[in-house]
């Protein structure tokens, strides 16, 4: 199923657990023919997949450290070469004298990600699967541990190649038919091809629904806060927060840079950014903070646009808000609603005025007390929103963007095929095509400097 490159000549190294002192720290070895390296580290035959208490020692024969050895077999092993574990006590110095050994032994030390790019190069895991690894350790939030867990599992890979085994029998069909004149074909051949075609697109557009989904917990949204200065930004990022992650003062231009926290809603990553309050200014400093606002705004995927409440849209408010990307998602977020008093009956001062604002507001406002928290529950639903999650009650799977942009390839490939249908040669490429998209996200079909810039990103030791 995979391309599986030769076996690696070379055997590698690492400290598989973080940086820092613990209890245990663990290293990691992967290579061949690994049964002598275990016995002159342990100086005992070990028998496999067997914790054996050994004392580890140096080229002096002397003891480096007292622990566990794990010794897995090729190919039984995560790697599908010969494994060695090393579990020992979690001091820094401790572990760095262990791989030095193994070093000194031969070993190379290895790259980031090299023990999982060993395993999906090995078929031991899809490319899929390997990339769930990452984003399981990466996880910030219990939904996306069961999230990666689930793509480790397989379950977005059985999906897709569910979908190719589809496409792959409906290929099959097409091809054949390109074989005989035009005559010969029995129009419920082409019937049938359109159903299966039918099929496809329906499991295609569940699968990429999904994979969305997937791709939004893992990925977040960027959400720029923006206004003029003392409008309640920094207020109103402690209060999401719920910390005091910026300093809040009455005093113009206290946020010269960016303030960045995280927050998780129903699981989903929101990224706000705290930006300098935009106004007119000779401060060279402000002015810098107020330039990188703007950059921070390209980039976000998401502004809230924040004013007091109560207050005629000021000028500069309306030049912030012509200044906006187009296409950027805006909510305009009306502060301080706790200063004001609530509407009196069939008045429209106080609390009033600010339901009149948003009335007239011709982007979606929403009224809110940074102080009080009054609002900032409906505000968490529009960025949820706003990020494109929609809870489906099930357990969703871990995707990335990339696997999204798969998809929406091969969707573009089957739209095509419905187009060309009448014309077998078109028709079969076209499915040819969508096929080779949804094989990328397994790695069937990948290129090698893709592989390099995924397994990159890896810690070391996976």
């Amino acid at each position: 199923m995979f391309h599986v490159k030769p076996t690696f000549p070379t055997t590698i190294a690492a400290i598989a657990t973080p940086v820092g002192r613990g209890g245990v720290g663990v290293i990691r070895v992967s290579g061949r023919n690994l049964a002598d390296l275990a016995q002159t580290l342990s100086g005992r035959t070990v028998a496999p997949r067997t914790a054996t208490l050994a004392s580890f020692r140096d080229a002096d024969n002397a003891i480096i450290d007292r622990g566990l050895l794990l010794y897995f077999p090729a190919p039984h092993s995560y790697t599908g070469e010969d494994v060695i574990e090393l579990q020992g006590h979690g001091g820094p110095l401790v572990m760095q004298t262990l791989l030095k050994r193994c070093l000194a032994l031969g070993a190379n030390l290895a790259r980031p990600g090299e023990f999982t790019e060993r395993a999906f190069l090995n078929g031991k895991l899809d490319l899929a699967e390997a990339e769930a690894v990452a984003d399981l350790i990466d996880a910030a939030s219990e939904e996306a541990v069961k999230s990666a867990a689930r793509s480790l599992s397989g379950e977005f890979s059985r999906r897709v190649r569910a979908l190719v085994e589809r496409l792959t029998d409906l290929r099959m069909h097409v091809e054949a038919c390109i074989d005989f004149p035009e005559e010969e074909i029995d129009p419920a051949d082409r019937a049938a091809q359109q159903a299966k075609l039918a099929q496809i697109q329906t499991l295609w557009v569940d699968l990429s629904r999904e994979a969305k989904q997937g791709a939004v917990l893992r990925d977040g949204l960027t959400v720029a806060l923006i206004g003029r200065p003392n409008v309640g930004k920094s207020s109103l990022l402690n209060r999401l927060a719920g910390d005091e992650v910026a300093i809040v003062t009455p005093i113009a231009g206290t946020t010269r840079d960016q303030v960045r926290a995280t927050i998780h809603i129903s699981g989903v990553p929101i990224h706000l950014i705290d930006t300098a309050g935009l106004r007119d200014t000779d401060d060279e400093v402000e002015r810098i903070g107020i330039e990188r606002t703007w950059m921070a705004v390209r980039k976000a995927g998401a502004a809230l646009l924040i004013s007091e409440a109560g207050e005629a849209i000021p000028p500069e408010q309306a030049a912030i808000a012509a200044q906006l990307p187009p296409d950027l998602p805006t909510l305009w977020v009306y502060n301080k609603i706790d200063l004001l008093g609530r509407p009196k009956q069939g008045g429209a001062d106080g609390m009033g005025a600010v339901l009149d604002q948003v009335a007239n507001s011709a982007a979606n406002s929403l009224p809110i007390s940074a102080l009080t928290g009054e609002g900032v529950a409906a505000l968490r639903e529009w960025l949820l929103a706003t990020a494109g999650w929609r809870p489906t009650g099930e357990g969703a799977f871990m995707a990335r963007q990339r696997h999204v942009l798969a998809l929406a390839d091969a969707g573009g490939h089957l739209t095509r095929a419905g187009v060309n249908a009448a014309q077998f040669d078109l028709f079969a490429e076209e499915l040819r095509l969508a096929q080779a998209a949804l094989s990328s996200i397994t790695g069937e079909f990948t290129p090698d400097d893709l592989l390099g810039e995924i397994f990159g990103k890896f810690c070391i030791g996976k």
